[in-house]
């Protein structure tokens, strides 16, 4: 008796709070503060973008092409060098 009460309880918590949570998120006002503050964001960032220094660019001929030299690379087998190992 007590096991099934003691069950119907955490039910009825459980649920208690997923009907409050639920309600307080899809309220009005927690709306509307939601948009106020993604607002104030956007403009934040503006703000912010616009006081941002632009740098100079510097990267120009910066690279430097290198002649390689085309070596015979040695081919390893796998195989071969088991044989040698004995």
């Amino acid at each position: 008796m007590y096991k099934e009460i003691k069950y119907l309880v955490f039910l009825l918590i459980i649920f208690l709070f997923l009907f409050f949570v639920s309600k307080y998120y899809f309220s009005d006002k927690n709306i509307k503060k939601s948009y106020r503050q993604l607002n104030n964001i956007d403009s934040r960032n503006s703000i912010y973008a616009e006081k941002l220094p632009i740098l100079d660019d510097d990267t120009q001929n910066i690279i430097e092409y290198v002649d390689q030299s085309k070596k015979k690379k040695k081919k390893f087998n796998f195989w071969n060098l088991l044989e040698k190992d004995e």
